[in-house]
C-alpha cells in the first residue's frame, strides 16, 4: 500500500514538474517563397560597390583559388548556382574560410534558396572579417536581405544599421 502511494506521488510530482516547464519555443519561420533571390543578390552586391570606404581589404591568394572563383563566377552568369557553390568550396578547401570566399558562398546560397544557411555563412564572413568597406557591407546588407526573408523584421532592421558603420572616411586633409 505505501510502495502505491509512493509511486502515485512520484507520478503527480511528475506531471507538476512538466505542467510547470517552459513551453517549447516557436518553430521559426520559413523563408517567404516570394523572396526574390536574385534581386536579394543584386541588392547586397549594390551595397558594397555603392560604399565609399578609405579602407579596403584585398587578399593574396593562389591562382588555384582564384581560377576556382573565376569559374564559380562563370557558372553563376550561367544560373548555375549550385555548381558555382561546389566551386566556391573547392576554393575554401585551398584557400581556407577566407572572408571575401565566405561571402560569396552566401550569396550563392541565397540564389540556390538556402537562407538560414546564408545568414550563418555571411555571419561568419563578418566574425571573421573586415569591420569596414565593401565586404563588410556585403555582409551585413546580406543579413538584412535573410532576416527579411525569414520574417525577422527586427533583425533586419538592425542589420541595415550596421551596413552604415562599414563605412571608413578619409581622414581629413589640411
Amino acid at each position: 500500500m505505501q510502495f502505491s502511494r509512493f509511486v502515485l506521488c512520484v507520478v503527480a510530482a511528475s506531471a507538476l514538474l512538466v505542467a510547470c516547464s517552459q513551453p517549447a519555443p516557436p518553430a521559426k519561420a520559413a523563408a517567404r517563397p516570394d523572396r526574390d533571390p536574385t534581386a536579394a543578390v543584386t541588392t547586397i552586391r549594390a551595397a558594397g560597390a555603392k560604399l565609399e570606404s578609405a579602407v579596403e581589404v584585398k587578399p593574396l591568394r593562389d591562382p588555384a583559388v582564384d581560377g576556382l572563383l573565376k569559374q564559380a563566377r562563370d557558372l553563376e552568369a550561367q544560373a548555375q548556382p549550385a555548381q558555382a557553390l561546389d566551386a566556391v568550396r573547392k576554393s575554401e578547401k585551398i584557400a581556407g574560410p577566407a572572408p571575401d570566399i565566405l561571402q560569396f558562398e552566401a550569396e550563392l546560397l541565397i540564389q540556390t534558396r538556402e537562407w538560414r544557411q546564408a545568414g550563418e555563412i555571411a555571419q561568419k564572413a563578418y566574425d571573421s572579417g573586415p569591420k569596414v568597406g565593401a565586404i563588410c557591407a556585403r555582409n551585413q546588407q546580406t543579413l538584412v536581405e535573410v532576416r527579411s526573408a525569414l520574417g525577422d523584421a527586427a533583425g533586419a532592421a538592425q542589420a541595415q544599421q550596421m551596413v552604415a558603420t562599414c563605412r571608413q572616411a578619409a581622414p581629413a586633409r589640411y
